[in-house]
Protein backbone atom coordinates (compact mmCIF):
# COMPACT_ATOMS: atom_id res chain seq x y z
CA UNK A 1 0.00 0.00 0.00
CA UNK A 2 1.00 3.48 -0.40
CA UNK A 3 1.22 4.35 2.81
CA UNK A 4 3.69 1.73 3.48
CA UNK A 5 1.58 -0.56 5.83
CA UNK A 6 2.29 -4.34 5.57
CA UNK A 7 0.31 -6.99 7.51
CA UNK A 8 1.66 -9.98 9.73
CA UNK A 9 -0.33 -13.02 11.08
CA UNK A 10 1.47 -12.67 14.72
CA UNK A 11 -0.91 -13.55 17.44
CA UNK A 12 -0.70 -11.42 20.54
CA UNK A 13 -2.61 -12.96 22.77
CA UNK A 14 -0.21 -11.90 25.52
CA UNK A 15 -0.71 -7.97 24.59
CA UNK A 16 -1.59 -5.63 27.23
CA UNK A 17 -4.00 -4.33 24.93
CA UNK A 18 -6.76 -7.08 27.00
CA UNK A 19 -8.39 -6.86 29.64
CA UNK A 20 -10.75 -3.70 29.16
CA UNK A 21 -8.22 -1.87 27.00
CA UNK A 22 -10.15 -0.18 24.28
CA UNK A 23 -7.45 -0.12 22.07
CA UNK A 24 -8.78 -4.19 21.74
CA UNK A 25 -11.63 -3.50 19.87
CA UNK A 26 -9.99 -1.31 17.08
CA UNK A 27 -6.51 -3.45 15.83
CA UNK A 28 -7.97 -6.83 16.97
CA UNK A 29 -5.75 -9.91 17.60
CA UNK A 30 -3.34 -9.40 14.57
CA UNK A 31 -0.32 -6.83 14.96
CA UNK A 32 0.12 -4.98 11.58
CA UNK A 33 3.22 -3.44 10.70
CA UNK A 34 4.04 -0.10 9.40
CA UNK A 35 6.80 1.98 7.57
CA UNK A 36 9.14 4.07 9.46
CA UNK A 37 8.13 6.81 6.83
CA UNK A 38 4.62 6.46 7.49
CA UNK A 39 5.46 6.52 11.40
CA UNK A 40 7.51 9.33 11.00
CA UNK A 41 4.56 11.62 9.44
CA UNK A 42 1.93 10.15 11.77
CA UNK A 43 4.26 11.34 14.76
CA UNK A 44 4.25 14.74 12.90
CA UNK A 45 0.76 14.70 12.42
CA UNK A 46 0.27 14.04 15.94
CA UNK A 47 2.72 16.61 17.34
CA UNK A 48 0.78 19.01 15.59
CA UNK A 49 -2.28 18.71 17.39
CA UNK A 50 -0.96 17.42 21.46
CA UNK A 51 2.15 19.32 21.74
CA UNK A 52 0.30 22.94 21.43
CA UNK A 53 -3.04 21.81 23.43
CA UNK A 54 -0.83 20.17 26.20
CA UNK A 55 1.67 22.95 26.28
CA UNK A 56 -1.24 25.52 26.89
CA UNK A 57 -2.71 23.52 29.34
CA UNK A 58 0.52 23.54 31.41
CA UNK A 59 1.12 26.81 30.60
CA UNK A 60 -2.41 27.80 32.10
CA UNK A 61 -1.76 25.72 35.22
CA UNK A 62 1.29 26.99 36.19
CA UNK A 63 0.36 30.78 36.00
CA UNK A 64 -2.50 29.92 37.92
CA UNK A 65 -0.67 28.13 40.74
CA UNK A 66 1.58 30.91 40.89
CA UNK A 67 -0.81 33.98 40.69
CA UNK A 68 -0.53 34.08 44.59
CA UNK A 69 3.34 35.15 43.89
CA UNK A 70 2.40 38.33 41.49
CA UNK A 71 -0.25 39.09 44.04
CA UNK A 72 1.87 39.15 46.92
CA UNK A 73 2.88 42.37 46.04
CA UNK A 74 0.42 43.75 44.19
CA UNK A 75 -1.79 44.15 47.23
CA UNK A 76 -3.08 41.21 48.25
CA UNK A 77 -5.05 41.88 51.69
CA UNK A 78 -3.41 38.16 53.52
CA UNK A 79 0.14 38.88 54.69
CA UNK A 80 2.38 37.06 57.41
CA UNK A 81 1.53 33.32 58.42
CA UNK A 82 -1.62 33.60 56.82
CA UNK A 83 -0.02 34.36 53.77
CA UNK A 84 1.93 31.16 53.93
CA UNK A 85 -1.20 28.99 55.22
CA UNK A 86 -2.89 30.64 51.86
CA UNK A 87 -0.14 29.18 49.85
CA UNK A 88 -0.10 25.87 51.55
CA UNK A 89 -3.95 25.72 51.24
CA UNK A 90 -2.85 24.84 46.93
CA UNK A 91 -1.33 21.54 48.00
CA UNK A 92 -3.46 20.16 50.51
CA UNK A 93 -6.52 20.00 48.20
CA UNK A 94 -3.64 18.78 45.63
CA UNK A 95 -2.92 16.10 47.84
CA UNK A 96 -6.30 15.38 48.95
CA UNK A 97 -7.69 14.74 45.65
CA UNK A 98 -5.05 13.53 43.68
CA UNK A 99 -6.10 9.78 43.84
CA UNK A 100 -9.85 9.95 43.87
CA UNK A 101 -9.12 12.39 40.26
CA UNK A 102 -7.00 9.86 39.29
CA UNK A 103 -9.36 7.05 39.93
CA UNK A 104 -12.12 9.30 38.09
CA UNK A 105 -9.93 10.05 35.16
CA UNK A 106 -9.83 6.63 34.72
CA UNK A 107 -13.83 5.97 34.36
CA UNK A 108 -13.81 8.50 32.06
CA UNK A 109 -12.60 10.27 28.67
CA UNK A 110 -9.12 11.77 29.58
CA UNK A 111 -9.76 15.31 27.88
CA UNK A 112 -13.20 15.86 28.51
CA UNK A 113 -12.14 15.54 32.22
CA UNK A 114 -8.96 17.50 32.23
CA UNK A 115 -11.07 20.53 30.10
CA UNK A 116 -14.36 20.47 32.67
CA UNK A 117 -11.33 21.08 35.28
CA UNK A 118 -9.89 23.76 33.89
CA UNK A 119 -13.01 25.34 33.36
CA UNK A 120 -14.16 24.85 37.00
CA UNK A 121 -10.91 26.10 38.11
CA UNK A 122 -11.28 29.23 36.03
CA UNK A 123 -14.28 29.83 37.80
CA UNK A 124 -12.18 29.67 41.38
CA UNK A 125 -9.53 31.90 39.95
CA UNK A 126 -12.26 34.35 39.22
CA UNK A 127 -13.71 34.04 42.93
CA UNK A 128 -10.40 35.32 44.05
CA UNK A 129 -10.92 38.07 42.53
CA UNK A 130 -14.27 38.48 45.03
CA UNK A 131 -12.87 37.00 48.02
CA UNK A 132 -11.74 39.37 50.90
CA UNK A 133 -10.77 37.70 53.95
CA UNK A 134 -8.32 34.67 55.06
CA UNK A 135 -10.76 32.30 55.51
CA UNK A 136 -11.94 32.66 51.66
CA UNK A 137 -8.64 32.77 50.13
CA UNK A 138 -7.63 29.57 52.00
CA UNK A 139 -10.87 27.70 51.10
CA UNK A 140 -10.67 29.22 47.24
CA UNK A 141 -6.94 27.68 46.96
CA UNK A 142 -7.59 24.61 48.45
CA UNK A 143 -10.54 24.03 45.63
CA UNK A 144 -8.00 25.17 43.35
CA UNK A 145 -5.23 22.37 43.92
CA UNK A 146 -7.96 20.30 43.82
CA UNK A 147 -9.15 20.85 40.42
CA UNK A 148 -5.17 21.25 39.35
CA UNK A 149 -4.15 17.58 40.40
CA UNK A 150 -5.99 16.02 37.70
CA UNK A 151 -2.76 17.80 35.00
CA UNK A 152 0.03 15.73 35.02
CA UNK A 153 -1.09 12.29 35.41
CA UNK A 154 -3.35 12.97 32.67
CA UNK A 155 -0.81 14.97 30.17
CA UNK A 156 1.12 12.60 31.08
CA UNK A 157 -0.43 9.39 30.54
CA UNK A 158 -1.41 10.68 27.02
CA UNK A 159 2.09 11.34 25.59
CA UNK A 160 2.73 8.01 26.97
CA UNK A 161 -0.44 6.32 24.69
CA UNK A 162 0.53 8.34 21.88
CA UNK A 163 4.74 8.72 21.66
CA UNK A 164 7.51 5.79 21.74
CA UNK A 165 9.51 5.78 24.97
CA UNK A 166 12.03 7.28 23.52
CA UNK A 167 10.15 10.38 22.16
CA UNK A 168 8.68 10.74 25.43
CA UNK A 169 11.00 12.87 26.76
CA UNK A 170 11.45 15.76 25.25
CA UNK A 171 7.63 15.95 24.15
CA UNK A 172 6.82 16.16 28.22
CA UNK A 173 9.91 18.58 27.89
CA UNK A 174 7.85 20.48 25.52
CA UNK A 175 4.70 20.88 27.72
CA UNK A 176 6.99 21.42 30.86
CA UNK A 177 9.20 24.49 29.56
CA UNK A 178 5.70 26.25 29.96
CA UNK A 179 6.76 26.31 33.65
CA UNK A 180 9.79 28.57 32.65
CA UNK A 181 7.43 30.88 30.01
CA UNK A 182 5.20 31.18 32.63
CA UNK A 183 7.36 33.20 34.86
CA UNK A 184 8.39 35.33 31.66
CA UNK A 185 4.92 36.42 30.63
CA UNK A 186 3.09 36.74 34.11
CA UNK A 187 6.12 38.83 35.42
CA UNK A 188 5.09 40.95 32.30
CA UNK A 189 1.64 40.58 32.74
CA UNK A 190 2.09 42.00 36.39
CA UNK A 191 4.61 44.70 35.41
CA UNK A 192 1.71 45.89 33.11
CA UNK A 193 -0.80 45.84 35.87
CA UNK A 194 1.07 47.67 38.25
CA UNK A 195 1.20 50.94 36.11
CA UNK A 196 -2.54 50.77 36.97
CA UNK A 197 -3.85 53.01 39.52
CA UNK A 198 -6.18 51.32 41.35
CA UNK A 199 -9.06 53.73 41.01
CA UNK A 200 -11.83 50.88 41.05
CA UNK A 201 -10.41 47.66 41.94
CA UNK A 202 -6.49 46.61 43.64
CA UNK A 203 -4.21 45.69 40.83
CA UNK A 204 -4.06 41.64 41.92
CA UNK A 205 -8.18 41.61 41.39
CA UNK A 206 -6.96 42.20 37.46
CA UNK A 207 -4.48 39.56 37.61
CA UNK A 208 -7.33 37.09 38.90
CA UNK A 209 -9.51 38.15 36.35
CA UNK A 210 -7.41 37.59 33.76
CA UNK A 211 -6.33 34.46 34.89
CA UNK A 212 -9.42 32.60 35.26
CA UNK A 213 -10.57 33.66 31.91
CA UNK A 214 -7.70 32.39 30.42
CA UNK A 215 -8.47 28.97 31.97
CA UNK A 216 -11.75 28.94 30.91
CA UNK A 217 -10.93 29.49 27.31
CA UNK A 218 -8.02 27.20 27.48
CA UNK A 219 -10.44 24.58 29.39
CA UNK A 220 -12.36 24.66 26.23
CA UNK A 221 -10.19 24.00 23.62
CA UNK A 222 -9.08 21.11 25.84
CA UNK A 223 -12.84 19.91 26.29
CA UNK A 224 -13.33 20.00 22.56
CA UNK A 225 -9.66 19.15 20.62
CA UNK A 226 -7.81 17.56 23.54
CA UNK A 227 -7.57 13.85 22.57
CA UNK A 228 -8.14 11.05 24.88
CA UNK A 229 -6.33 8.64 23.07
CA UNK A 230 -5.27 7.01 19.90
CA UNK A 231 -8.55 5.06 19.54
CA UNK A 232 -10.69 8.31 19.38
CA UNK A 233 -7.97 10.65 18.38
CA UNK A 234 -10.22 12.92 16.22
CA UNK A 235 -7.42 14.13 13.71
CA UNK A 236 -6.56 10.83 12.63
CA UNK A 237 -8.12 8.32 10.01
CA UNK A 238 -8.93 4.78 10.92
CA UNK A 239 -6.30 3.42 9.91
CA UNK A 240 -3.79 6.02 11.71
CA UNK A 241 -5.14 5.05 15.07
CA UNK A 242 -4.16 1.65 13.96
CA UNK A 243 -0.82 2.60 12.95
CA UNK A 244 -0.61 5.02 16.42
CA UNK A 245 -1.58 1.93 18.99
CA UNK A 246 1.01 -0.10 16.75
CA UNK A 247 3.99 2.35 17.06
CA UNK A 248 3.62 2.20 20.76
CA UNK A 249 2.57 -1.75 21.44
CA UNK A 250 5.75 -2.94 22.22
CA UNK A 251 6.84 -0.18 24.62
CA UNK A 252 3.31 -2.38 26.57
CA UNK A 253 2.63 0.71 28.46
CA UNK A 254 -1.32 0.11 27.57
CA UNK A 255 -3.79 2.23 26.12
CA UNK A 256 -7.28 4.13 27.78
CA UNK A 257 -7.68 1.06 30.09
CA UNK A 258 -11.36 1.67 32.11
CA UNK A 259 -10.87 -0.96 34.74
CA UNK A 260 -9.04 -0.38 37.66
CA UNK A 261 -6.78 -3.21 38.48
CA UNK A 262 -6.05 -3.73 42.48
CA UNK A 263 -3.25 -6.03 41.74
CA UNK A 264 -1.24 -2.92 39.50
CA UNK A 265 -1.56 -0.39 42.50
CA UNK A 266 -0.57 -3.05 45.00
CA UNK A 267 2.43 -3.96 42.47
CA UNK A 268 3.05 -0.21 42.14
CA UNK A 269 3.87 0.53 46.15
CA UNK A 270 5.67 -2.76 47.11
CA UNK A 271 8.35 -1.42 43.86
CA UNK A 272 11.46 0.23 45.48
CA UNK A 273 11.31 2.40 42.70
CA UNK A 274 8.11 3.92 43.58
CA UNK A 275 9.73 5.24 46.67
CA UNK A 276 13.38 6.18 45.36
CA UNK A 277 11.02 8.48 42.84
CA UNK A 278 9.12 10.25 45.14
CA UNK A 279 11.46 10.73 47.45
CA UNK A 280 13.41 12.55 44.50
CA UNK A 281 10.70 14.05 43.58
CA UNK A 282 9.69 15.55 47.61
CA UNK A 283 13.71 16.65 47.91
CA UNK A 284 13.61 18.18 44.29
CA UNK A 285 10.61 19.75 45.13
CA UNK A 286 10.81 21.88 48.93
CA UNK A 287 12.74 24.83 46.89
CA UNK A 288 9.67 24.68 44.80
CA UNK A 289 6.92 25.11 47.65
CA UNK A 290 9.02 28.26 48.93
CA UNK A 291 10.43 29.99 44.89
CA UNK A 292 6.95 29.44 43.82
CA UNK A 293 5.31 31.41 46.19
CA UNK A 294 7.62 33.80 47.76
CA UNK A 295 10.93 34.38 44.94
CA UNK A 296 9.42 37.90 44.18
CA UNK A 297 9.78 38.63 48.04
CA UNK A 298 12.89 37.20 48.07
CA UNK A 299 14.33 39.72 44.47
CA UNK A 300 12.33 42.89 46.08
CA UNK A 301 14.48 42.05 49.71
CA UNK A 302 17.71 42.67 47.40
CA UNK A 303 16.51 46.14 47.69
CA UNK A 304 14.92 46.58 44.41
CA UNK A 305 11.00 48.52 44.55
CA UNK A 306 7.90 45.60 43.65
CA UNK A 307 8.25 47.15 40.00
CA UNK A 308 11.71 46.21 39.36
CA UNK A 309 11.21 42.74 41.08
CA UNK A 310 8.42 41.63 38.20
CA UNK A 311 10.69 42.25 35.50
CA UNK A 312 14.49 41.04 36.98
CA UNK A 313 12.44 37.99 38.23
CA UNK A 314 11.79 36.91 34.50
CA UNK A 315 14.97 35.60 33.61
CA UNK A 316 14.90 33.31 36.01
CA UNK A 317 11.97 31.58 33.58
CA UNK A 318 14.31 31.26 30.75
CA UNK A 319 16.86 29.65 32.80
CA UNK A 320 14.19 26.66 33.69
CA UNK A 321 13.27 26.74 29.88
CA UNK A 322 16.95 25.74 28.55
CA UNK A 323 17.10 22.89 31.32
CA UNK A 324 13.89 21.66 30.94
CA UNK A 325 15.11 21.16 26.86
CA UNK A 326 18.67 20.68 27.71
CA UNK A 327 17.43 17.34 30.06
CA UNK A 328 14.93 16.16 28.15
CA UNK A 329 16.89 15.89 24.94
CA UNK A 330 20.00 14.07 26.74
CA UNK A 331 17.10 11.64 28.30
CA UNK A 332 16.08 10.54 25.12
CA UNK A 333 18.96 10.51 23.22
CA UNK A 334 20.71 8.34 25.77
CA UNK A 335 18.05 6.43 26.83
CA UNK A 336 19.06 8.03 30.43
CA UNK A 337 15.97 9.51 33.15
CA UNK A 338 17.36 10.49 36.22
CA UNK A 339 21.30 11.43 35.46
CA UNK A 340 19.82 14.61 33.70
CA UNK A 341 17.92 14.98 37.75
CA UNK A 342 21.47 15.33 39.48
CA UNK A 343 22.83 17.60 36.26
CA UNK A 344 19.62 19.91 36.81
CA UNK A 345 20.34 20.81 40.46
CA UNK A 346 23.99 21.30 40.79
CA UNK A 347 23.21 24.60 39.02
CA UNK A 348 20.58 25.44 41.95
CA UNK A 349 23.33 24.21 44.80
CA UNK A 350 25.45 27.18 43.65
CA UNK A 351 22.87 29.24 42.99
CA UNK A 352 21.91 28.56 46.90
CA UNK A 353 25.53 29.06 47.83
CA UNK A 354 25.95 32.26 46.20
CA UNK A 355 22.60 33.61 48.02
CA UNK A 356 24.26 31.93 51.25
CA UNK A 357 27.91 33.46 51.12
CA UNK A 358 26.69 36.91 49.51
CA UNK A 359 23.87 37.56 51.87
CA UNK A 360 24.12 40.72 53.32
CA UNK A 361 26.72 41.83 51.75
CA UNK A 362 25.16 44.72 49.60
CA UNK A 363 26.07 42.96 46.33
CA UNK A 364 22.30 43.09 44.77
CA UNK A 365 23.85 41.85 41.34
CA UNK A 366 25.46 38.74 42.85
CA UNK A 367 22.44 37.96 44.66
CA UNK A 368 20.25 38.08 41.01
CA UNK A 369 22.17 35.81 39.22
CA UNK A 370 22.25 33.16 42.23
CA UNK A 371 18.41 33.58 41.97
CA UNK A 372 18.65 32.68 38.49
CA UNK A 373 20.62 29.89 38.62
CA UNK A 374 18.49 28.29 40.95
CA UNK A 375 15.86 27.94 38.26
CA UNK A 376 17.80 24.94 37.48
CA UNK A 377 16.00 22.82 39.78
CA UNK A 378 12.96 23.43 37.05
CA UNK A 379 13.61 20.66 35.01
CA UNK A 380 13.92 17.62 37.49
CA UNK A 381 9.90 17.17 37.56
CA UNK A 382 10.03 16.87 33.96
CA UNK A 383 12.30 14.58 33.85
CA UNK A 384 10.74 12.29 36.59
CA UNK A 385 7.65 12.69 34.83
CA UNK A 386 9.17 10.97 31.91
CA UNK A 387 11.17 8.60 33.84
CA UNK A 388 7.45 7.37 35.21
CA UNK A 389 6.09 7.10 31.63
CA UNK A 390 8.70 5.25 29.77
CA UNK A 391 9.57 2.82 33.30
CA UNK A 392 6.30 1.97 34.07
CA UNK A 393 3.74 -0.52 32.08
CA UNK A 394 0.14 -0.84 32.27
CA UNK A 395 -2.54 1.74 32.89
CA UNK A 396 -3.50 1.73 36.23
CA UNK A 397 -0.20 1.36 37.40
CA UNK A 398 0.95 4.28 35.05
CA UNK A 399 -1.67 6.42 37.07
CA UNK A 400 -0.51 5.11 40.18
CA UNK A 401 2.94 6.18 40.14
CA UNK A 402 2.11 9.23 38.62
CA UNK A 403 -0.24 10.41 41.42
CA UNK A 404 2.14 9.28 44.15
CA UNK A 405 4.37 11.53 42.40
CA UNK A 406 2.66 14.65 42.75
CA UNK A 407 1.57 13.81 46.41
CA UNK A 408 4.99 14.26 46.89
CA UNK A 409 5.54 17.10 44.84
CA UNK A 410 3.11 18.53 47.27
CA UNK A 411 4.59 17.64 50.19
CA UNK A 412 7.72 19.06 48.93
CA UNK A 413 5.76 22.09 48.54
CA UNK A 414 4.41 22.26 51.16
CA UNK A 415 7.28 21.50 53.61
CA UNK A 416 8.84 24.40 51.48
CA UNK A 417 6.27 26.94 52.04
CA UNK A 418 6.90 26.25 55.76
CA UNK A 419 10.32 27.26 55.44
CA UNK A 420 10.17 30.57 54.91
CA UNK A 421 8.78 32.53 58.04
CA UNK A 422 7.21 35.66 58.31
CA UNK A 423 9.74 36.40 61.72
CA UNK A 424 12.45 35.53 59.06
CA UNK A 425 11.57 38.75 56.73
CA UNK A 426 13.22 40.42 55.20
CA UNK A 427 16.38 38.04 55.83
CA UNK A 428 14.91 34.99 54.33
CA UNK A 429 18.40 33.86 52.87
CA UNK A 430 19.59 31.90 56.11
CA UNK A 431 16.40 29.43 55.23
CA UNK A 432 18.00 28.56 51.75
CA UNK A 433 20.96 27.04 53.54
CA UNK A 434 17.91 24.02 53.94
CA UNK A 435 16.91 23.90 50.44
CA UNK A 436 21.15 23.47 49.70
CA UNK A 437 20.85 19.99 51.65
CA UNK A 438 17.65 19.36 50.26
CA UNK A 439 19.07 19.35 46.69
CA UNK A 440 21.60 17.29 47.75
CA UNK A 441 20.07 14.55 49.39
CA UNK A 442 17.68 14.75 45.64
CA UNK A 443 20.84 14.52 43.96
CA UNK A 444 21.66 11.50 46.20
CA UNK A 445 18.40 9.51 45.74
CA UNK A 446 18.35 10.04 41.97
CA UNK A 447 21.80 8.44 41.97
CA UNK A 448 20.32 5.35 44.05
CA UNK A 449 17.41 5.24 41.45
CA UNK A 450 19.19 5.28 38.43
CA UNK A 451 20.21 1.32 38.30
CA UNK A 452 16.35 0.97 37.99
Amino acid sequence: MDSGKETSCEEIADSPLFEGDEALRLVGTQAQKFSEEYNRKLRNKLDKVIIPITATVYFTQFLDKTSLNYASIMGFPVTGQNYNLVSMAFYLGFIVWEFPTVYIAQKLRLGKYLGVNIIMWGVVLLCHALASSFQTFFALRFILGMCESCVAPILISIISMFYRKNEQGIRIAYFYTMLGFTQVFGGFMAYGISFYNGGIMAPYKIVYYLLGGLAILVGIIALVWLPDSPVNAWMLTKEERIASLERVRDDQGGTENRKFKKEQVIETLLDVRTWLIVLATMLTDIPSGGLTNFSNIIIKNFGYTSRQTLILATPAGIVSVISVVICGYYSDKKGERMLPVIYATLPTLLGVALMIGFNNSGQKGVLLFGSYLIGSFGSTLSTIYAYNASNTSGYTKKLTINALTMIFFCVGNIIGTEIFQPKDAPAVYPRQGCHHGFAFNADRSSISSAPY
